[in-house]
C-alpha cells in the first residue's frame, strides 16, 4: 500500500459485556466483573497499538462502540479507548468524525451521559426493540419502556441530537396492532434514525432452544402473512413521518444516515477491535479469537490474535460490491464498478441484470442499478444471484 492518498477507515470496538443475555441474542456477549472489564479494556488498547504500522496509510472517518452493552463500562474506560485510537490513528477532522456508542436503557446515569458528550461521542444507538413491557420481558430485555424514555430524555437534555432507536417486529405474541403502536410511540419521540429488524430465531439462543423443542415460543410467533404486513407497515409509518429508507432495515431523517454502517455497504476498509471482532483490510477479511481469555492474552500480537483469514479474490469483491451495494436504496453505480474493477458491469452481469429487470426485481438505468420494492421483499434471493 503506497502513495500519499490515505484511505478512509472505520473502526469498530466490540464490548462483549452484558448484564444479562437477551433471549434472541446470538452475539458474542457475557456478564463480567469490573476486574475483567478493566483487563479487557487494557487488551483493547494493546490491540489498537498493534496497528501502528498500518495506521499511517489510513484516515479514520467513523468509530463505533458495539456489543454487548458498551454503556456498562465505566465512562473512563471509553475515554481511554478513544485516546488510544487518537494516539495511533490519524483522524482527518474531529469535527467530521462520527463516533457512535450503543447504549442499553437502564445502564446510563446522567453523569455517564455528560461524560460521553465530553469525550466527543456524537451519535447514540439505543436498543429499545419494543414499547410494550410484556414484549420486552419475553425478549429478556433488562429495561422497561419507561426506563428507555427516561434514558432518551436524559440524552436529549445533555445535547445528543443524533440518536438511533432499534425496533423489532415478528416477536412472539406480537400483534400487528401492538407493533404499529411501538412504531408510533418511537416516531413521536422523533429520533434522527430508526433501525427496524424482524426477529430471526438464531441457533444457540434461548429462543432457539424453545423453538427446537416446540415450546410455547414456537406457537406464539406471528404467521408469515402477519410478519409481511408488519414489514410493509414499517415503511408506511416511517416514511409518512419523515424518515427515508436508505438501506433495507434503516431509516433516517434527511442527512442523518449512519456513516459507519454505510461504510460496510460501500466496501470502505474497517478494523474490528476486540474479542471475536472482524476486520476488512487490504482485500482480506479476518477475525479475532472468540475466547475472551485467549483474546486478552494475545491482543497485542496480530498473528496469535487472529483465527480466520480469508483473502478475497476479484470475483469475491465483485459479488460483494453488488450484493452489499444493493442493500442501499440508492443502489450501485456502474461508473464506480468500472473504477474499482477495470471491467464493465455489463460484461460481468449483463444477462443477469436484464433477467432481474424483466422479473421486476431491479431497475436497470444508464448509471444506477437498484432494487424495486418487490426486489427488496425478496432481497436474499436477488443477492444470491450475484455470487460468482
Amino acid at each position: 500500500m503506497h502513495g500519499a492518498m490515505k484511505k478512509s477507515l472505520g473502526i469498530y470496538i466490540h464490548i462483549p459485556f452484558c448484564i444479562k443475555k437477551c433471549a434472541y441474542c446470538d452475539f458474542l456477549s457475557m456478564p463480567a466483573t469490573l476486574e475483567v472489564q478493566k483487563e479487557y479494556v487494557e487488551a483493547l488498547i494493546r490491540e489498537i497499538e498493534s496497528y501502528k504500522t498500518d495506521a499511517k496509510y489510513y484516515e479514520v472517518q467513523t468509530i463505533y462502540f458495539g456489543g454487548g452493552t458498551p454503556s456498562i463500562l465505566e465512562a473512563g474506560h471509553i475515554e481511554h479507548i478513544l485516546n488510544a485510537i487518537y494516539d495511533v490513528f490519524q483522524v482527518q477532522n474531529k469535527e467530521l468524525l462520527e463516533i457512535t456508542l450503543e447504549v442499553n436503557p437502564g445502564t446510563v446515569t446522567m453523569e455517564k451521559w455528560m461524560s460521553y458528550k465530553m469525550f466527543g461521542i456524537n451519535r447514540i444507538s439505543m436498543g429499545l426493540q419494543s414499547t410494550d413491557n410484556d414484549e420486552l420481558q419475553v425478549l429478556g430485555r433488562i429495561h422497561t419502556y419507561e426506563e428507555f424514555l427516561n434514558s432518551f430524555k436524559m440524552a436529549r437534555e445533555v445535547g445528543f441530537y443524533n440518536i438511533n432507536v432499534d425496533v423489532m417486529s415478528a416477536l412472539p405474541g406480537q400483534t400487528l396492532e401492538n407493533y404499529k403502536k411501538s412504531l408510533e410511540n418511537v416516531v413521536n419521540l422523533s429520533p434522527e434514525h430508526i433501525s427496524s429488524y424482524s426477529l430471526i430465531v438464531e441457533e444457540g439462543t434461548r429462543f432457539w432452544e424453545d423453538y427446537r423443542e416446540g415450546g410455547k415460543m414456537f406457537h406464539l410467533l406471528p404467521d408469515e402473512e402477519t410478519e409481511r404486513k408488519m414489514y410493509l407497515l414499517t415503511k408506511e409509518v416511517l416514511e409518512k413521518s419523515g424518515y427515508s429508507r436508505y438501506e433495507i432495515s434503516n431509516y433516517a431523517k434527511n442527512g442523518m444516515e449512519s456513516k459507519h454502517n454505510s461504510s460496510y455497504w460501500t466496501g470502505v476498509p474497517y478494523i474490528g477491535i476486540g474479542v471475536g471482532a472482524s476486520s476488512y483490510l487490504d482485500n482480506q477479511r479476518y477475525q479475532n479469537k472468540r475466547d475472551i481469555k485467549q483474546y486478552i492474552l494475545y491482543a497485542g500480537f496480530r498473528e496469535k490474535r487472529i483465527c480466520d483469514i480469508e483473502v478475497l479474490s476479484k470475483e469475491d469483491m465483485i459479488s460483494e460490491f453488488m450484493f452489499l451495494g444493493l442493500r442501499r436504496m440508492c443502489g450501485v453505480s456502474k461508473k464506480e464498478f468500472f473504477k474499482r474493477f477495470q471491467i464493465s458491469m455489463e460484461e460481468v452481469y449483463g444477462d443477469l441484470l436484464r433477467e432481474l429487470a424483466e422479473q421486476k426485481l431491479l431497475i436497470y438505468e444508464d448509471e444506477k442499478i437498484y432494487l424495486t420494492d418487490y426486489g427488496i421483499d425478496v432481497s436474499n434471493y436477488v443477492f444470491s444471484k450475484f455470487l460468482l
